[in-house]
């Protein structure tokens, strides 16, 4: 889920890569970095904590260059420790070189292992710095050719953003499981991010998204850049950048999250059949998906809980006490409006039933009447291996559960959750998507 930015040919590099994280702050909060190549070095600051935190008028002046990645880091692989922040900056033979990602390897461990029977000392636990050994052993001639025998032994989900001193590769998985979009900044240099919304921010125009498969290659101080098809299946973008990940604003393969959203609260309304006095979105996620279903059924919307936006996301937190006082901390539910009211709650999914219960039991304690969960996306049944942090079974509430069961866990007067066929026809039927957390088809094969 991280997020990742590439920047060249800009003497703003480091600070249109600072914007463009800022604004792809919701992709991951547990750390940050850029690395800026000034044409000889690249210089790299990273930390732990957000963009905002990390990044100050002084420490981005350090940062010279025309090129320039990023990253804000959402651990699925690795650790939370500062030793797992991206970029990762290293030496090799061909000079300096810095890396970032945003995905899983799903053959991390055998490469991992591979390459540690072969003499390679890890700095980290991400499988992100396999990549970095296996272009730094490689016996070919240059960085490029390098770069890509590493992604021909790579199998999963990834985006690549790699620096070299005067160059900006950037590389998508066969798949395209994970977003990558390609934009031209107002001073004639290119950015890559994972998100339209950096785009607007920094008023990029956005190009095109970079094909699944692609590898593009940027010169300093060359305006054209070269595109290699080095390989390309079927497009699978993983249906959960529509139901959580992505911000509203933001278009991922030329579809509108918003107006997707919107659509996904729409069929869930065409199938709701209770009684309700209005509707409640969870925030902030909830809130698209609340709109179209209150506007099909001609129901009033209430923003009945205020969330604290000075709080985390709790999905993204590592550990279950953190995520169990954060939904206290960031949603306090208004009495005035819910006393003796029956309402009808818009939610983007339930993971683990956690935050789902304690939403419940807050708007209970608040003095809802009645409370029927209605949730914009299917059942997550299934572990999902290429960057959402679900890794096992037992932490999914629905792999456990039937509906009937999960309602009574998270103590709701009814649940109704989204069809995969209804998500399908909410985001469009013309193409296939990741469904693995609904359907469990993993279909990249180790």
């Amino acid at each position: 889920m991280c997020a990742v930015v590439g920047v060249i040919n800009s003497k703003n590099a480091s600070t249109y890569a600072y914007y463009a994280l800022f604004a792809m702050q919701h992709r991951g909060q547990e750390a940050s970095g850029i690395s800026v190549s000034d044409g000889k070095n690249i210089k790299t600051i990273k930390a732990k904590g957000e963009v905002s935190q990390i990044f100050n008028p002084h420490n981005l002046q350090t940062l010279q260059g025309e090129i320039a990645i990023g990253h804000n880091r959402y651990s699925t692989a690795g650790n939370s420790s500062l030793d797992d922040a991206q970029p990762i900056a290293a030496n090799c033979v061909l000079g300096d070189i810095a890396l970032a990602h945003n995905g899983n390897l799903v053959n991390k461990e055998e490469i991992r292992n591979q390459l540690i029977q072969d003499g390679a000392i890890f700095q980290t636990h991400m499988d992100t710095e396999n990549v970095v050994h296996l272009i730094a052993r490689s016996k070919k001639e240059n960085l490029q050719d390098r770069f890509i025998e590493s992604l021909n032994n790579c199998i999963g989900a990834y985006c690549f953003v790699l620096a070299s001193k005067d160059k900006l590769y950037v590389a998508r998985d066969p798949y395209g499981v994970r977003p990558l979009s390609l934009g031209r900044l107002k001073d004639g240099g290119y950015i890559v991010a994972s998100e339209t919304c950096a785009f607007d921010l920094i008023e990029a125009e956005f190009i095109r998204d970079v094909k699944p498969g692609e590898l593009i290659i940027f010169t300093q101080g060359n305006d054209q850049f070269e595109s290699i098809q080095l390989e390309a299946k079927t497009p699978r973008i993983c249906a959960f950048e529509y139901v959580y990940f992505a911000r509203p604003d933001s278009i991922v393969e030329g579809k509108s999250v918003y107006e997707i959203r919107k659509k996904m609260g729409e069929s869930l309304a065409r199938k709701f059949s209770h009684k309700a006095d209005f509707v409640v979105p969870v925030p902030d996620s909830g809130v698209s998906a609340a709109i179209g279903f209150a506007q099909y059924l001609k129901i009033p919307l209430e923003m009945a809980i205020v969330r604290n936006h000075y709080v985390g996301r709790t999905f993204i937190e590592p550990t279950q006490e953190l995520r169990n006082l954060k939904v206290k901390l960031k949603l306090n539910p208004m009495r005035k409006v819910l006393e003796g009211k029956e309402i009808v709650v818009i939610d983007d999914s339930i993971v683990r039933g956690t935050t789902s219960k304690k939403i419940v039991s807050l708007l209970r304690a608040a003095g809802a009447k009645k409370i029927h969960l209605a949730v914009a996306c299917p059942e997550i049944k299934f572990p999902d291996i290429y960057g959402i942090d679900t890794p096992t079974f037992e932490e999914l509430i629905s792999a456990n559960k039937n509906i009937e069961e999960v309602r009574k866990h998270v103590e709701a007067d009814s649940l109704t959750f989204l069809s995969i066929e209804e998500l399908v026809g909410s985001i469009g039927n013309e193409r296939q998507y990741s469904l693995i957390s609904f359907d469990g088809d993993y279909f990249i094969k180790n």
